[in-house]
């Protein structure tokens, strides 16, 4: 899968106009900026969860970084509130159960 893809092109959008597509786990929903790969990626997206959610073990072979919009961001090595940015080098990581929806980026 390849949206945006192109870096020699510049693009311009709003997020509001893009459509939430529900991910692999219940109550997980992505709204995509760029995507270059399938399920496992090189991407920017807009990830929300509804409360209660998780996401199960994966792999951020290229790491991960992400700012939590609203709600509280949780995992295993802590709670992120809103605000918050947080940039993992290469990990396996586990989204806990969450108390509350929240949104990152």
């Amino acid at each position: 899968m390849e949206i945006n893809a192109d870096f020699s092109k510049p693009v311009v959008m709003h997020s509001d106009q893009i459509e939430w597509q529900p991910s692999p786990m219940k109550g997980v929903e992505r709204r995509m900026l760029d995507r270059i790969g399938e399920e496992v990626a090189r991407a920017t997206t807009i990830v929300r969860y509804a409360p209660g959610s998780h996401f199960s073990a994966h792999t951020h072979t290229g790491g991960e970084e992400f700012i939590v919009l609203d709600g509280v961001f949780q995992d295993e090595h802590g709670d992120f509130p809103a605000g918050s940015y947080v940039r993992n080098p290469p990990t396996r990581h586990i989204f806990r159960a969450l108390k509350r929806a929240a949104r990152y980026l």
